[in-house]
């Protein structure tokens, strides 16, 4: 598979219209994950992949930001621990899944053991594929589980992710967000690219599938992704609890 999709495309939406829009989403998506909490029986899993700068960090604060605080959970998976790399490379992520009436935001995710792992040749070739399959047989238990999952890679343009790094670099706000690191990742681009399109191939699946969303406008990207959590959110029917008979206090 190819990423042929354009990072800039917009799907013929205007700026002031989509962000009011991504507004009245989150107001939704609040709405709903009260619901998701009372309800108690399902969860939501929202994965969040992309090269750096693609806007992970932003999209969950702007689709999120109305949600109550108790109620979602950000996992970040970095560079395993010396623990972690004993186990099976799922073993982390299993911990972080969201319990039942919780949202759970995977900012880089399980994904990065066919990602970096591949580009930077720290597992044989053999390794990296047969996690394709891995990955989909434990997305697949976790969904059966009522761990509803959404998939979403930010495509971002190299260009683009120039102009990001160029004003982190200059902004006394953002420079803390810059890291030589990401120079350094910046030279392995297209070998990304490459692995990206394999996952999105290989590991798009009907109870799993990847979502390609455009992430050169930042305020594009956003409607995309709320829009997304909204539906899934909406599809599952959630409901309050029943109503309980009050106490008969006249027999106390």
């Amino acid at each position: 598979m190819i990423l042929v999709q354009n990072p800039g495309d917009t799907g013929g939406e205007g700026k002031a219209a989509a962000r009011g829009e991504t507004k009245r989403r989150v107001r939704e998506i609040a709405r709903l994950q009260e619901q998701l909490y009372a309800d108690g029986r399902h969860a939501l899993l929202v994965v969040l992949q992309g090269m750096d700068a693609s806007g992970k960090d932003g999209t969950v604060r702007h689709v999120f930001s109305g949600v109550n605080p108790q109620g979602v959970i950000v996992h970040s998976f970095k560079e395993p621990t010396p623990r972690e790399a004993r186990e099976d490379f799922l073993w982390r992520v299993h911990q972080a899944v969201p319990q039942r009436g919780v949202i759970g935001v995977f900012n880089r995710s399980h994904y990065e053991d066919v990602l970096v792992t591949r580009v930077h040749r720290l597992i044989p070739e053999e390794v990296w594929r047969m996690r394709y399959r891995q990955i989909n047989d434990f997305e697949r238990m976790l969904t059966e589980s009522n761990v509803h999952i959404l998939k979403f890679f930010l495509h971002i343009s190299r260009e683009e992710q120039k102009k990001r790094f160029d004003r982190r670099l200059k902004d006394p706000r953002r420079h803390w967000k810059f890291s030589a690191s990401d120079l350094k990742e910046r030279e392995h681009w297209e070998e990304y690219q490459k692995a990206y399109a394999d996952v999105l191939e290989h590991c798009s699946t009907e109870w799993a599938p990847w979502t390609v969303v455009p992430a050169d406008h930042k305020w594009y990207r956003n409607l995309i992704v709320a829009r997304a959590v909204a539906a899934k959110m909406a599809d599952l029917h959630l409901r309050y609890p029943e109503k309980t008979p009050p106490p008969d206090i006249t027999r106390r």
